[in-house]
C-alpha cells in the first residue's frame, strides 16, 4: 500500500463484516449506509444484492471524497425464495425446517468504489450451504444454545451452525459471513492497493 492510496472505508455496520475485513490488517474506517433495501419489482436476488452493495457504496462514498469504500448485500435464497433474517425463534424454526435437506443459495453482492475517480468495480459471488436432514429437536436444541435471530437463514456457519449442514460449496467461506475477501483483495488490487 502506497503512501497515495486513497483510505479503506467499508460501507456497514455489521460486526462480521468487520471481523472479516479486519483479517487483512490495514487501517479502514466504517460508515452506515442510509439506503432503502427493499426489493424492486421482478428483482432477482442476484441483481438485488449488487443493486444495494453498489447503493451502500455510493451512498457512503457522497461523505468520503478522496477513499476506497467497499458496499457489500447478501440474500439466502430457498426453494426460489429469499429468507431475510428471521427475527424471532418462531420464524427460525420455520426458515430452518424449509432448508432442512435442501441447498440454500446465498448471493453476495460485493462492490469496490473510487469516490475520487467515480468508478467502481461490481460482481455478485455465490456460495452454498447443502443442510443435511433436521430433526425438529436438533434445530430447536441449536436455536436455544445460538439464537441466529439477526441472521438471515438463522444460522451462524462460523459458531454451531456447522452442525446443521452436509457440505459447503463456494470459493471463499468468508463470502457466506457476508464479505468475500478474495474478490475484494483482487479489486483493492485493481486500484493499486495492495494489501501485502
Amino acid at each position: 500500500m502506497s503512501e497515495s492510496s486513497p483510505s479503506l472505508v467499508l460501507g456497514s455496520t455489521s460486526p462480521f463484516r468487520k471481523s472479516i475485513l479486519e483479517k487483512l490488517a490495514v487501517p479502514f474506517e466504517t460508515a452506515a449506509p442510509d439506503v432503502d433495501e427493499s426489493p424492486l419489482e421482478n428483482e432477482t436476488p442476484q441483481d438485488l444484492v449488487l443493486r444495494l452493495a453498489e447503493l451502500k457504496a455510493r451512498t457512503v462514498g457522497e461523505n468520503y471524497p478522496d477513499h476506497l469504500i467497499i458496499g457489500s448485500d447478501q440474500v439466502a435464497v430457498v426453494n426460489d425464495r429469499i429468507l431475510g433474517k428471521p427475527g424471532n425463534h418462531e420464524n427460525a424454526m420455520q426458515q430452518l425446517s424449509d432448508a432442512s435437506g435442501k441447498t440454500v443459495h446465498f448471493f453476495t453482492g460485493l462492490c469496490l468504489y473510487n469516490s475520487c475517480t467515480d468508478q467502481s468495480q461490481s460482481e455478485v459471488v455465490p456460495y452454498n450451504v447443502v443442510f443435511r436432514q433436521l430433526q425438529t429437536s436438533e434445530i430447536e436444541n441449536y436455536l436455544q444454545k445460538e439464537k441466529p435471530y439477526n441472521c438471515a437463514g438463522s444460522f451462524k456457519s462460523e459458531g454451531l451452525g456447522i452442525t446443521l449442514f452436509e457440505r459447503l460449496q463456494g470459493d471463499d467461506p468468508n463470502t457466506l459471513m457476508g464479505l468475500p475477501l478474495i474478490r475484494l483483495v483482487a479489486m483493492l488490487r485493481q486500484e493499486g492497493f495492495n494489501v501485502i
